[in-house]
């Protein structure tokens, strides 16, 4: 996955996210529907998890800035 896919994907998450927290406020969401919205953002917010902890695991793997390798 290239960086710009992955930003993609994360952007797409925070959205799914965002347009499910604006259903909730609505008041709007029979009790059953609220439930399932609640379920769905558990599991964008895991993705978003799982994708955040892949960066962070693929940054640690490259050098700092001017930290060469020794040969």
């Amino acid at each position: 996955m290239t960086p710009d896919q992955a930003d993609d994907t994360l952007d797409e998450l925070v959205h799914r996210l965002e347009r499910a927290a604006e259903q909730l406020r609505s008041g709007e969401l029979s009790a059953d529907a609220a439930a399932t919205v609640v379920e769905d953002c558990a599991s964008l917010a895991s993705q978003a998890s799982a994708e955040l902890e892949r960066r962070a695991r693929e940054a640690e793997r490259e050098p700092l800035p001017g930290q060469d390798s020794l040969v």
